[in-house]
């Protein structure tokens, strides 16, 4: 039996507008949210996704691509579960049976700690970036090793640090920044992207891969921006400067994508929106890429 079959609900509320071809696209969610540690309801996030990107202009007349005209597959939510352990079990074998596939993946959170899951079902050379607020290289937090704090830190453990680029940090503790610097992980700071020098320094890093993952946890972008989100931290980057960098990966194939820590209770529309825009964004680059 195939882990889609088992494990999700296929119950798909994207709206499709060309059923009759092959998907461009495949999307998922993980209804996840059980180590919270701030604001919980990031579980309803994906509901909350979907619901904007029906309600989104989806053409992009800078690349020349309209969604409208393409087919976005989308399988539905994972069952629901509060342990850890087993959510990242059954996302690990759902997302491998989807990345054989080949087709451009999108999964939607729930927290962070999903993409320990996720990202390391993708093959090993994958480049990885990562937008955050936050580091989570915690060790442990609230006395559990696997959690939304500390999920950065075991995919170090398990695949090494040599692929990871960490983007748009403003709050993390020292134990964080022991391991970030013993480890050599590569980062482009908040300070460095308030210069003006995020877009390139990410165009750089992403051209020495040929297929990339991007985790977008949606606290990277100030309160302002993304009111709706499990762990807000004041001080953030703008949304402008968000794309600005997400504009970077025209030259590469991301082939996987994660957005996380959306949460649909303290959200006035805004952070659902972005969330959306992303997803739009980065399908028609990479369909625009095919041309």
């Amino acid at each position: 039996m195939s882990f889609l079959d088992l494990y999700l609900n296929k119950n798909p509320l994207i709206t499709a507008s060309d059923e009759d071809s092959e998907p461009v696209a495949t999307i998922f969610g993980i209804p996840f949210d059980a180590t919270h540690s701030y604001k919980p309801g990031c579980r309803f996030g994906p509901d909350a996704i979907r619901d904007s990107f029906n309600n989104i202009e989806i053409f992009h007349p800078d690349l020349q691509v309209d969604l409208e005209t393409v087919n976005i597959e989308d399988l539905g939510n994972t069952r629901h579960t509060v342990v850890a352990s087993e959510m990242v079990d059954m996302i690990k074998k759902i997302t491998t049976e989807l990345v054989a596939k080949k087709r451009q993946l999108f999964i939607l959170g729930g927290e962070h700690s999903i993409t320990y899951g996720t990202y390391t079902s993708f093959p090993k050379e994958t480049g990885y970036v990562v937008f955050d607020a936050h580091y989570d290289l915690r060790d442990e937090f609230a006395d559990i090793k696997l959690s939304h704090a500390s999920y950065l830190r075991r995919v170090v453990e398990e695949r090494g640090s040599e692929n990871i680029l960490h983007v748009g940090a403003r709050a993390f503790v020292k134990e964080e920044l022991e391991f970030l610097k013993e480890n050599n992980i590569k980062t482009i700071t908040d300070r460095q992207i308030r210069d003006g020098k995020g877009p390139q320094l990410l165009k750089d890093y992403v051209s020495t891969f040929d297929t990339l993952y991007s985790s977008f946890d949606l606290d990277v972008l100030d309160p302002a921006y993304a009111p709706g989100v499990g762990n807000p931290e004041a001080v953030g980057m703008t949304s402008r400067e968000l794309f600005d960098m997400i504009h970077t990966f025209e030259e590469t194939k991301v082939t996987g994508v994660d957005i996380v820590e959306l949460n649909p209770y303290h959200d006035n529309g805004a952070t659902a929106s972005l969330a959306a825009k992303i997803i739009s964004t980065l399908i028609a680059i990479n369909l625009s890429q095919l041309k």
